[in-house]
């Protein structure tokens, strides 16, 4: 994966920073290790990202495209898009996903194996705090927006 440099880096960053349910708390120097142990990917639309019942070991950060979250019988439950991350409950539980990840168009994204974050998070127990914070905060209006419509 080549790494992010200049004007490409801003745009990242920027993207990062200013998504609905992004990991907020991370730093730009937490942003540079995740994407250091990354490798970019590209899925085609209706290209699966994550299927519901099977375990990737794998979060996707996306940056470019849209994803639709579906459950059972195809029931959408969100869509995401650049800034936005997938594969994080799964993660957070060490399981299987409880649901399915589609493309809706051409999306690039950035995977990071779960064994990766877990190394760097042996290294940097900071960028854990605030990764998981990040996670919490996110599951968090996730289900208050399906409470409260």
């Amino acid at each position: 994966m080549s790494k992010l440099t200049g004007p490409a880096q801003e745009k990242f960053l920027s993207i990062l920073k200013t998504a609905p349910n992004r990991l907020e708390y991370l730093t730009p120097n937490d942003w540079a290790l995740l994407v250091d142990r990354a490798k970019q990917v590209t899925f085609q639309k209706d290209e699966i990202l994550i299927q519901k019942g099977k375990q990737t070991k794998m979060v996707y950060l996306l940056v470019k495209g849209t994803a639709r979250i579906e459950s059972d019988f195809k029931v959408r439950i969100a869509q995401i898009g650049p800034g936005q991350i997938s594969g994080e409950m799964a993660f957070l539980e060490n399981n299987v996903a409880s649901a399915t990840v589609t493309a809706e168009e051409e999306v690039q994204a950035y995977a990071i194996e779960w064994s990766a974050l877990g190394d760097l998070f042996e290294l940097f127990p900071h960028l854990a705090s605030r990764f998981y914070r990040s996670l919490a905060v996110i599951l968090a209006r996730r289900l208050r927006d399906q409470i409260i419509g």
